[in-house]
């Protein structure tokens, strides 16, 4: 379906998914729970390779004893693992947590930087991550490509990419910049949600009018057929 889509109805398509998930999730945001930009940094950095509940379980106690990048920077490295032990990879963590700490107190005063060239330097920080801070900190666009944007881009068409970058890259000429951080927040949410990776929820899906469902099994399309005959 995608690679017969001519670009002009592909943009159009796209941008009818992006207006229905708006209207499916108005506050469409990144679920960990921070108050500066060092502390959505840090646990954004904590999130990798586990849930953003468990991370905020752990990071009320990690920003008392830490809550700045200053602070963080002096930290001793043994009591920071016992902090962030329960996210997984806490070795890696606890050394991309005082090194972007340290980076940013010597090379930006303590605070954290809002260009992606600057952010992406830091140890734990790649675009994904970046993206996080730059959209829901500092308000600049951000396509944040995580598991459940590139399953969904794929499985929407949107996409024939697997490397988040090149699925970055794609969505950016889909859709306007303002648009970015709120459709790659709620397309999450809806991964999450109905779009699953095994049982997805096409009978109940808001999205089924404009998704092709590439990849999904014969069996779960049974019921959602006729909607799609209507729209394609």
């Amino acid at each position: 379906m995608a690679a017969r889509e001519r670009k002009p109805d592909l943009r159009a398509r796209a941008e009818r998914i992006a207006a229905t998930l708006s209207r499916r999730y108005p506050d469409a945001r990144i679920s960990l729970d921070f108050e500066t930009p060092w502390q959505c940094l840090a646990a954004t950095i904590l999130s990798a390779q586990c849930t953003d509940e468990r991370v905020n379980k752990v990071t009320p106690a990690l920003f008392r004893a830490y809550p700045d990048a200053r602070a963080t920077a002096r930290a001793d490295a043994r009591h920071l693992q016992r902090l962030i032990v329960t996210t997984g990879f806490f070795r890696q963590k606890t050394r991309s947590l005082l090194e972007a700490a340290r980076i940013i107190v010597e090379r930006f005063d303590g605070e954290v930087p809002s260009r992606m060239e600057d952010l992406v330097t830091l140890p734990g920080v790649g675009r994904k991550t970046a993206n996080v801070v730059r959209g829901h900190v500092f308000g600049r666009p951000g396509l944040v490509v995580d598991t459940h944007v590139r399953r969904l881009s794929r499985r929407l068409g949107l996409s024939r990419n697997r490397d988040p970058d090149k699925i970055e890259r794609d969505l950016w000429a889909l859709l306007p910049p303002a648009q970015w951080t709120r459709f790659s927040m709620s397309l999450i949410l809806h991964g999450r949600r109905v779009c699953q990776a095994r049982r997805p929820m096409c009978e109940s899906c808001v999205l089924c009018p404009d998704c092709p469902q590439i990849g999904v099994s014969p069996s779960k399309l049974r019921g959602v057929r006729d909607i799609r005959r209507k729209s394609f």
